[in-house]
């Protein structure tokens, strides 16, 4: 045997098993025998290359984070100890309906303008890490992680908001027949290329304008190629509920599997309101329905400022933006509809500038703004905060990223309690100043979550962390440290396991965690990150087992 790691104790991710004492053995990059100690004698050391001792470790299958946005950080650091740090060994791309595959050199483009914000690398990058784009489509894109190799291991759901900014373009209108008919096919292709399934951003252009009719038109094609819709729906203020339920709908419709990403209840108008949002899950789920969801393990949000304007000012993509951006009359507007009224890109709520802290810039000449809010630059300038907020989208070409405190933490303890709950990080890499949920999701479950506030089990939490995505994935060999599933594992100190990233200081890995395995190779080692590589894409196949009821 290549591997066997001796006296763990094992929370195999079933969620229904106590951790229990065991030997276990890897070779090939699979388990190939978990020896409990109550069996009798332990697995022999005899003829293993390797054996670690992990007494006082819990052994566990590794991390899936189901909501990554790591799409261009992997290629560009392949080293990825955010992620590996943390236990991690997969990621979910292409969130929230805009990533960069599929795309033709006109919405390449495009598509980095919109979201330099999340990813970096705006067109024109010359930066020393800046990526040769060698692929357009999302076979070409997982290809490339494969021929690179990763930190980790990198599935992908095609993002509907660029396969309508390929057929439609981004004006705010509804599709053509066979404008549809080309994102059913854009969908298609990328599902049969290996993608797990579709995301949406529908408070995010070009994809929130599509209508319900033609996104149960594409979620039936997800449908049938057997992956799942993942939603980051049109609302999570002002009518959060109604947005949820409009999804729900909208897939049974379709037939199609729903996945609610990080799926919250945030803003004033719906502190306390949980338990509404996961009674009408139960409802759903009861009468059949295909549910799951993820959440991160902290209250403040995080996206761009651009993503707050109402979505009648980002039609036409990122240069029309800019254009109205620097129209006086056009900008009153926007400012009412923001300030007054509560523009659909903030949710429907009226804009507290309070709430709203810089995290990233592009630009180096901003780097004063990072860290305070809008409202308090906008102190220190003299300014109407909506003046400070209009000048930065136009100076850092609209590549400010923001953390938004607008959670509550009854909200955040309340859904991930619930039965179809997974982890997901919503980790932006990008910034001066990113969320530390990039660098801390993880060990703040088994920290704060599990050990300081009891409010999962640990095996529960680990299962929420690894079965269940991995059931939501269909992956038959992963989620589970059982003989003849995929060696990727975590070794962790549910003593001390805790994250280092706080919100002053969001770029610290975590503590308690020294070793990650991919396919049995040490991705972490005695807490360092090693030079190995394992990680590749993975990808849906019509051979994979359904998820289990």
């Amino acid at each position: 045997m290549d591997l066997l790691i001796r006296n763990a104790d094992v929370v195999d991710g079933s969620g229904t098993s106590a951790p229990y004492r065991a030997d276990v053995a890897v070779e090939n990059g699979r388990i190939t025998a978990v020896t409990r100690e109550s069996d009798g004698a332990g697995a022999r050391a005899a003829g293993a290359r390797r054996t670690l001792d992990a007494t006082g470790l819990a052994l566990a299958p590794g991390f899936i984070d189901m909501h990554a946005h790591s799409d261009l950080a992997l290629l560009r650091d392949p080293d990825h100890s955010a992620k590996a740090a943390q236990g991690v060994t997969l990621e979910v791309l292409g969130q929230d309906g805009l990533s960069y595959a599929p795309v033709d050199d006109r919405t390449l483009e495009e598509v980095r303008s919109a979201i330099s914000g999340w990813n970096g690398s705006p067109p024109g990058d010359t930066s020393p890490d800046a990526l040769d784009f060698d692929w357009r489509t999302v076979g070409e894109y997982l290809d490339r992680i494969d021929r690179q190799g990763t930190a980790v291991n990198a599935a992908y759901l095609v993002p509907q908001g660029s396969v309508r900014m390929l057929a439609v373009g981004w004006d705010d209108r509804p599709a053509t027949p066979a404008e549809t008919g080309t994102m059913r096919r854009l969908v298609a292709e990328g599902l049969e290329q290996g993608a797990v399934g579709m995301s949406s951003g529908l408070t995010y252009t070009p994809g929130m304008y599509a209508s319900d009719a033609e996104l149960t038109e594409l979620c039936r094609t997800v449908a049938t190629h057997g992956g799942y819709y993942c939603p980051h729906h049109r609302s999570y203020g002002k009518g959060a509920l109604q947005a949820y339920e409009e999804m729900v709908a909208l897939t049974r419709e379709a037939g199609c599997a729903l996945h609610l990403a990080h799926a919250t209840m945030n803003f004033g108008v719906n502190k306390g309101r949980a338990p509404e949002l996961t009674a009408l899950l139960d409802r759903a789920l009861a009468a059949g329905a295909d549910i799951t969801l993820d959440t991160y393990p902290y209250t403040p949000g995080c996206t761009t400022l651009v993503a707050m304007l109402p979505s009648w000012a980002s039609a036409g993509g990122p240069e029309a933006v800019m254009a109205r951006l620097s129209d006086e009359e056009t900008c009153a507007r926007i400012r009412h509809v923001m300030e007054v009224e509560g523009a659909d890109g903030c949710h429907g709520v009226p804009m507290d500038w309070d709430t709203i802290e810089i995290s990233g810039v592009g630009d180096p000449a901003l780097a004063g703004h990072v860290g305070r809010t809008v409202a308090q630059s906008a102190a220190e300038a003299g300014e109407e905060p909506f003046a400070t907020a209009r000048r930065l989208l136009i100076e850092d070409r609209l590549g400010t990223t923001i953390l938004q405190h607008v959670g509550h933490e009854e909200n955040v303890r309340h859904m991930m309690r619930h039965p179809a709950h997974t982890g997901g990080s919503d980790g932006i890499l990008q910034g001066a100043k990113p969320h530390p949920r990039a660098y801390g999701t993880f060990p703040q479950y088994l920290g704060r979550y599990v050990r300081e506030l009891g409010v999962l089990s640990l095996e529960e939490c680990v299962a929420h962390l690894t079965s269940r995505p991995a059931a939501r994935l269909r992956l038959p060999d992963r989620g589970l440290v059982r003989e003849g599933y995929r060696a990727d594992l975590v070794l962790f100190d549910p003593a001390t396991v805790a994250p280092g990233a706080t919100f002053d200081n969001p770029r610290v890995l975590p503590t308690g965690i020294p070793h990650v395995l991919i396919d049995g190779r040490f991705v972490m080692e005695d807490g360092r990150r090693t030079d190995v590589l394992a990680g590749r894409s993975v990808r849906r196949t019509p051979r994979q087992a359904a998820p289990p009821r």
